[in-house]
């Protein structure tokens, strides 16, 4: 399982904290359904590792990481669009988001073959 003080946790929540910031911005550039649905992806990442933690079996664990690793992928969608329209993410942001996916595939495939 998961530790509160992995890589995976730490990455989520640095994530969440600067896209809050960014989401905060494109509010004040009046993109206010962009920045909701950015803001419900990026941060639904990290709320699903953390209830992974506490999943109610193995195949419970990945299914739940493989929603973060969903939510993710909707959350890189967003960040595209911003970046098409002119509305650029910090790099930083950006790393660390690529990081997370990453780190979500290899849960994954180590959890699944863990299940034999």
């Amino acid at each position: 399982m998961i530790r509160r003080d992995g890589p995976i946790v730490q990455k989520s929540l640095a994530f969440s904290a600067a896209l809050i910031k960014y989401c905060e911005f494109l509010s004040e550039e009046k993109k206010f359904v962009i920045s909701n649905q950015l803001l419900k992806s990026g941060t639904s990442i990290g709320a699903n590792v953390f209830e992974a933690q506490y999943s109610e079996s193995r195949i419970d664990f990945i299914h739940k990481i493989k929603i973060a690793q969903k939510e993710a992928n909707e959350t890189l969608y967003w960040l595209i669009l911003c970046d098409k329209m002119g509305f650029k993410i910090d790099q930083g942001a950006k790393d660390i988001l690529n990081e997370i996916l990453a780190i979500l595939s290899k849960i994954i495939v180590t959890s699944k073959k863990n299940l034999n």
